[in-house]
């Protein structure tokens, strides 16, 4: 077999595109970003995306909500910290 026959020239581009086919395969099997030789990068997608930003945007919602409430809650302990002690008693006793 000659460089020049054409047997050569397939067992090249044969090669060529089993290694393509390969490394395409290998890429999509673990996740990374397909090329496309036309339109750009193919991303992998998952079907259950948009269930689980909503559930994480409901979940941030809470957790911002419990933030919100205890910054208010050490903003009043730290002012009964500060205050002077015979007012404080006197909210204490209030608030019991």
């Amino acid at each position: 077999m000659s460089i020049g026959s054409p047997f050569f020239i397939l067992a090249i581009i044969a090669m060529s595109t089993l290694g393509w086919m390969f490394t395409t395969w290998t890429r999509a099997r673990h996740g990374y970003p397909v090329e496309n030789e036309w339109s750009g990068v193919a991303h992998r997608t998952d079907p259950d995306a948009g269930r689980k930003i909503d559930l994480l945007s409901s979940e941030n919602e809470m957790l911002t909500g419990r933030i919100s409430r205890l910054e208010e809650r050490i903003a009043v302990l730290e002012r009964i910290a500060t205050d002077p002690s015979t007012r404080t008693a006197r909210e204490i006793d209030a608030l019991r």
